[in-house]
């Protein structure tokens, strides 16, 4: 039954309004099971998927430099922050789909309808088991004294780091958010460096205490067959900050049809049929991701329910300049 999702929804379309049996997808995500996907609503619509790879700025890139001519009808990458910047370079064009806003909560959706969340992560505390933490546990609790020489970070141009402080901003103003920036940068074990594995690896390791990290990157983790990592995630505690007031900072992957898009109800459709519960289960566990619409499984669903913040994730973006103000004069590289 859950097969037929995509080609009900383009059944549901007049038959004039498909112009093609193909659409050109241009993904930041390069995962086995999005390409079992992308097959899989072939095989349902006839639909063929061209994909084009790459990283999310270059690709956003291209999409501009191709302009009216692009062959871009889809583009799919990771962050609010990114897709915020490609909404405000005029990549996306707003869509109307009453199967879209009916399943993407209006919080991990662009506010215009230009982009929809696909995929979850959330950003969590991770602690030195034997070292513990004090409870309870906020992301501001990182700047206080009680942490001093115990913080690992990545560095503050990381997208997940601005996109973090973005939301600070925007709850707490700016104020808020420089004395955190700065108690932050006062408590670092070492200057920050390398990715949230990187991070993750150092607490293990008793580097530092405790760290910041997405829990995709955990999910990885647990998955692995590596002792090596096995060992890192037997030394970790994890804990989903702010669960008694405004919850925990969660952030996307998400996609859009593109402003010109030669094939936009065929792009429309391949959107709603992400957004279907079989699909987002595949698209979620691909990079152990929380779907959008559904339960979590795999590793991460061991990690627990969680309340999550629901800032609109647009403002990671609208706030990402104030946020590398901040971080900038915080002393944090």
């Amino acid at each position: 039954m859950i097969r037929s999702v995509a080609l009900v929804l383009l059944l549901l379309l007049p038959l004039t309004s498909i112009s093609a049996a193909e659409l050109n997808l241009y993904s930041a995500r390069h995962y086995d099971t999005d390409f079992s996907l992308y097959d899989r609503f072939t095989e349902d619509t006839g639909i063929k998927v061209n994909l084009i790879e790459g990283g999310s700025d270059a690709l956003i890139e291209r999409i501009l430099a191709e302009g009216e001519l692009s062959p871009a009808d889809i583009l799919i990458t990771v962050d609010a922050g990114r897709l915020w910047r490609a909404a405000q370079a005029g990549v996306f064009q707003s869509i109307d789909s009453p199967t879209l806003n009916a399943r993407v909560p209006q919080y991990l959706r662009d506010p215009d309808n230009l982009w929809f969340g696909l995929s979850k992560r959330a950003r969590v505390i991770a602690y030195r088991k034997s070292e513990g933490l004090p409870a309870p546990v906020t992301y501001e609790d990182l700047a206080k004294p009680a942490y001093r020489n115990r913080v690992c970070m990545r560095s503050s141009s990381n997208i997940y780091n601005l996109s973090l402080l973005a939301g600070m901003i925007e709850t707490a103003g700016n104020e808020a958010a420089m004395q955190w920036a700065q108690g932050v940068v006062q408590n670092f074990a070492r200057a920050p460096q390398g990715n949230d594995t990187a991070q993750l690896r150092a607490v293990a390791s008793g580097e530092c205490g405790v760290t910041i990290a997405n829990t995709y990157y955990l999910g990885r983790m647990m998955a692995s067959s590596d002792p090596a990592d096995k060992a890192v995630v037997a030394e970790l505690g994890i804990v989903f900050p702010d669960q008694d007031g405004r919850g925990t900072h969660v952030n996307i992957s998400g996609a859009g049809v593109t402003r010109y898009a030669p094939n936009k109800p065929a792009a429309i459709a391949f959107m709603e049929y992400l957004t279907s519960e079989f699909a987002q289960r595949l698209f979620a566990e691909g990079n152990n991701e929380y779907p959008v619409v559904g339960k979590a499984t795999g590793p991460i669903s061991e990690l627990g329910d969680f309340k999550e913040e629901q800032i609109n994730a647009a403002i990671f973006g609208k706030r990402q300049a104030q946020a590398v103000m901040i971080f900038d004069r915080a002393g944090w590289r």
